[in-house]
């Protein structure tokens, strides 16, 4: 059958690509594998990129769409938010060794986020001057030259490859999408040498991902689904905690059901995460410290449940943790303890859990589970009571109080919303959010900070229709490059709104300092290298770069500010809304 630029005979036989060069058949295996957007940022040895979709759109054939972002990072990280909401893969291109250096701290945001996203850059040429087509024409390419680009990105991630002469590109491409959309998802790195990308090829032939083979999801032990019914039958305060579960949108309602049959709450625990059960579920608790209370804790898809000494269940609880990589294999010192482990798909796990308890509850047992949803549903509204009437007993405060800003987002945000959390500990946003849809809440997964401006323009790509927010402090923000990110986003129609916490302080120069010197001199000395006031107006900053921009000191406006945002990222434009507020560990 013919789709694109493919033409597929048989299930068993490789896909013959027309006649061109290597660049075509890398192009075209990416999209015979589903990838449909690339986010690039140029380079002249990825010129490549430009050339084959260009010429596969004029005849006429299927290809990826081209995105153009001027830094590498914001295209990294909107390549993870393009994937986060579309649950398909993405791909980058960027610029030789210094291009992949401008991916940044994205890479370490990539390997943590369990996302399927395709790096790829340009590799400088080593053919000799005039030897052959893309041989070395210019003398930076001398310079440009490493011992191994791979490895600047190596540690985080799943598989990489240069390509060589002798390779099928179309192959290794396809074996790229299949490592990095098998289980568990992440991502992949190939370089392309300029001449070896521009290398003719009279028609070849390669398998497809699809032919390739993506990797089923695993199934449980069924031994070990037994086990863990048998203490959830015997558990007086079952728990859960869901982090990234909800990476698959279908997992949500089968974790809905599963805590219903049961009668056991989710816990919005642990670091990073994905919605994997709705804020307004009676069982969701926004109490971490709950978790102490816990006689049975079931983790899906958890890497950082609890933290030690702080929310962590009883040493007597029973902790069973279910997930593509229970042992989280890929950190070096991983001390969280558990009664059993079972690799498993989490769905599929959950799936086995609700056949095993409908085949064994008892009257009695059905009994307690009500008793127990009902005890949480109380639970639950007393909690949001509570935070409620602290958000609004902070209603007047000048500065502003990071509570109240997120309870007003709280408050304006509805179910078309889609919410990047990059805030820390302090504005507490997921307590105040109501969110209920699938893929709609995104929290970063890893520890550097400048994911949101990104992540939202890429997600805007993959929702058009939905408004995507994207919520960090000041700090991150500027770490985020937002300039690059905003322009992209009113250049290419794909607004979204940042709403940044202005407290001009980093939490790791003041907060932290304090914390491990308790007597501290750098505390006494205004904490030197711990703020950075007065801020970029980033409100001004927006307006260059073609967004609205606001800056919002008043606490009465915070609300009106935010549905004006809103309002002018639903007409199409990019809005920033920077809220001031009161610098850490200071009297302002």
């Amino acid at each position: 059958m013919a789709d694109g630029n493919i033409t597929t005979k048989g299930p068993n036989e490789w896909t013959e690509a027309p006649a061109g060069d290597v660049a075509d058949a890398v192009v075209g295996a990416m999209t015979a594998g589903g990838v449909d957007h690339l986010f690039f940022t140029s380079g002249s040895e990825i010129g490549f990129y430009q050339e084959a979709t260009a010429k596969a759109k004029a005849q006429g054939r299927k290809t990826m769409n081209l995105i153009t972002v001027p830094l590498e990072h914001v295209s990294l990280n909107a390549a993870l938010g393009f994937a986060a909401v579309s649950g398909r893969p993405a791909a980058t291109a960027c610029h030789v060794d210094c291009g992949t250096q401008h991916y940044g701290g994205a890479v370490h945001t990539a390997w943590r986020s369990g996302l399927p996203v395709i790096m790829t850059a340009g590799a400088p040429p080593t053919a000799y001057p005039g030897s052959m087509r893309g041989a070395r024409n210019g003398a930076h390419l001398w310079s440009q030259q490493q011992w191994d680009q791979n490895s600047i990105v190596r540690q985080y991630v799943k598989w990489d490859k240069r390509l060589e002469y002798q390779d099928n590109p179309g192959l290794m491409v396809s074996r790229a999408i299949q490592v990095a959309t098998s289980e568990p998802a992440g991502p992949v790195y190939m370089s392309f040498p300029q001449e070896i990308a521009l290398l003719p090829l009279n028609g070849t032939r390669y398998p497809t991902v699809a032919q390739l083979g993506v990797a089923r999801p695993a199934a449980p032990d069924p031994e070990g689904i037994k086990e863990i019914v048998d203490h959830l039958l015997k558990a007086k305060n079952p728990m859960v905690v869901a982090l990234a579960s909800g990476r698959n949108d279908k997992s949500v309602p089968v974790l809905t059901e599963l805590c219903e049959l049961a009668g056991i709450p989710v816990v919005a625990s642990g670091h990073g995460g994905y919605l994997s059960i709705s804020m307004k579920h009676p069982l969701y608790q926004r109490n971490q410290m709950l978790l102490r209370d816990a006689d049975m804790v079931i983790t899906f898809e958890a890497e950082v449940p609890w933290l030690p000494g702080m929310n962590e269940p009883s040493p007597n609880a029973y902790i069973a943790a279910i997930d593509h990589d229970p042992i989280r294999g890929r950190i070096p010192n991983y001390d969280f303890s558990a009664n059993i482990r079972l690799t498993s798909d989490p769905m599929l796990g959950m799936k086995a859990l609700i056949a095993e308890l409908k085949s064994r509850m008892t009257d009695g047992d059905k009994k307690n589970a009500a008793d127990r949803s009902e005890r949480w549903a109380k639970q639950s509204r007393e909690t949001w009571a509570k935070l409620e009437a602290d958000a609004k007993s902070r209603s007047t405060k000048t500065p502003i109080d990071p509570l109240w800003v997120s309870y007003q987002l709280g408050q304006v945000l509805d179910d078309n919303c889609i919410v990047f959390d990059e805030t820390l500990a302090t504005p507490r946003l997921r307590d105040y959010l109501h969110i209920s849809r699938p893929r709609s809440y995104f929290k970063q997964n890893g520890s550097s900070g400048g994911w949101t401006p990104g992540a939202a323009l890429g997600a805007k790509f993959a929702a058009p229709d939905r408004d995507i927010i994207a919520a960090c402090g000041d700090g991150f923000y500027m770490f985020g490059t937002p300039g690059p990110a905003l322009w992209a986003a009113a250049h290419h129609g794909k607004p979204f709104m940042a709403v940044v916490y202005v407290n001009r302080s980093y939490s790791t120069g003041t907060l932290a300092v304090s914390d491990k010197y308790p007597d501290s001199f750098a505390k006494k000395a205004d904490y030197p290298g711990g703020y950075f006031d007065p801020p970029i107006d980033f409100a001004k900053e927006a307006e260059a770069c073609g967004a609205y921009g606001e800056n919002v000191r008043d606490p009465a406006e915070v609300g009106p500010a935010l549905k004006r945002g809103l309002a002018q990222i639903r007409a199409g434009k990019p809005a920033v809304i920077a809220v001031w507020l009161p610098r850490l560990g200071h009297t302002d």
